[in-house]
């Protein structure tokens, strides 16, 4: 379900942030992506929650059609734009939810801002992952990663490409909608809105920051969203057991709900009747 409509607000430094809005008559609940992803990932989600919930979703700085600096590609500087989103929603307070480097950005400013929040949901993201974990995972999403910076004659090859990667099948109109957007026409054919540079500098500083640092900082209620499959691996996952552990014992009042069959990607792509009932029942006005 694409959004019922899109606009900008100002971020931090100046940067404009693109938008979306699927409307609903309950709580506000903000999308944040994850690496190389665009806001059209939250689509099925939004669906899930239509009517229950108002469900925005944003381009992060760099992604998208929201604006791209040079530099500047870090959880401070995401979660400084999530602050100016929220005021230029006219909001004191909203929940999160947030899908891979997604997830870190949320837990980060749930930690810093905790009268912000309202409630805070990670997608197979936030824990803190030994040096050989993350090896793993970036070798997971290497076939996702690797189409960044390369142009193909157009359109439909550049779709050709992307679903080569297993985890982009079986493919559907979500997956198509979400990689037709990220998509720009260059002299020579189509690219990925997405610099490859951002993204080196964004694994930088994310490999930097300590997750379990903003564990015990969190005042909300977590709904952690677990993807039990791997994505090329059977251990390639971004919520390893003793990650997940930890972040039950420090976060006082966060629980899990396991989806077994879904991998990193699937989780946000496929449908998945467990992934909504949770969400509906975790976002349902109080």
């Amino acid at each position: 379900m694409k959004p019922e409509k899109t606009y900008r607000l100002p971020g931090s430094g100046g940067v404009e942030i693109q938008m979306a809005e699927w409307p609903g008559s309950g709580p506000a609940v903000l999308g944040v992506h994850g690496l190389t992803a665009n806001l059209h990932c939250y689509q099925l989600l939004a669906e899930a929650l239509a009517g229950q919930n108002r469900v925005l979703a944003m381009d992060i700085r760099g992604r998208g059609l929201s604006d791209k600096p040079a530099t500047g590609y870090s959880l401070e500087t995401h979660c400084q734009d999530i602050g100016a989103v929220i005021k230029g929603l006219g909001l004191t307070r909203i929940s999160l939810m947030g899908h891979s480097l997604g997830a870190y950005i949320c837990l980060a400013f749930a930690a810093n801002y905790p009268q912000m929040v309202d409630k805070l949901v990670l997608l197979d993201g936030g824990g803190e992952l030994a040096s050989y974990q993350w090896t793993k995972v970036n070798e997971g999403i290497k076939p996702s990663v690797d189409r960044l910076g390369k142009v193909l004659p157009d359109l439909e090859a550049y779709l050709d490409l992307v679903r080569q990667a297993p985890y982009f099948n079986p493919w559907n109109q979500a997956m198509a909608d979400y990689f037709e957007y990220e998509v720009e026409e260059i002299p020579g054919g189509v690219r990925s809105r997405v610099s490859p540079d951002t993204i080196e500098e964004e694994r930088r500083n994310l490999r930097s920051i300590k997750p379990s640092s903003f564990f015990r900082q969190v005042l909300c209620p977590v709904l952690i969203v677990r993807g039990g499959k791997g994505m090329l691996q059977e251990d390639d996952v971004l919520l390893p057991g003793d990650a997940l552990e930890r972040m039950l014992r420090e976060m006082d009042q966060a629980k899990v709900v396991d989806l077994p069959d879904a991998d990193h990607f699937t989780l946000m792509f496929q449908p998945n009747p467990k992934r909504d009932q949770a969400l509906r029942e975790f976002l349902a006005p109080v």
